[in-house]
């Protein structure tokens, strides 16, 4: 996070639109309350409907072993469902749409 102030934003690729994305919500919710739709469906982290690649950034998770395998996160991808924004992050996300 650049802004000390600011909650990290996420742009979602190839859509170009950003929001924030405060610590308390999962990168998921945060796209949800930006009038944002990320493929999703069980928001456990197991079905891994809402994959996409990070191409920039840092998160966390709110489980300890979210449904990726270890070359998938070396690779970049994340589940929105369970991640939480540290850092400004950018994730490709083709199926992403305005609500």
């Amino acid at each position: 996070m650049s802004d000390s102030t600011r909650p990290p934003l996420v742009r979602v690729e190839p859509l170009g639109q950003s929001f924030e994305a405060p610590d308390s919500l999962t990168i998921l919710e945060a796209a949800s309350f930006a009038n944002l739709r990320l493929p999703r469906s069980c928001r456990n982290g197991t079905c891994r409907t809402c994959l996409c690649k990070m191409t920039s950034g840092r998160v966390r998770y709110t489980i300890e072993w979210p449904g990726l395998s270890r070359e998938e996160k070396a690779e970049g991808y994340i589940l929105p469902c369970v991640a939480i924004a540290e850092t400004d992050v950018v994730i490709e996300a083709p199926d992403a749409v305005e609500i």
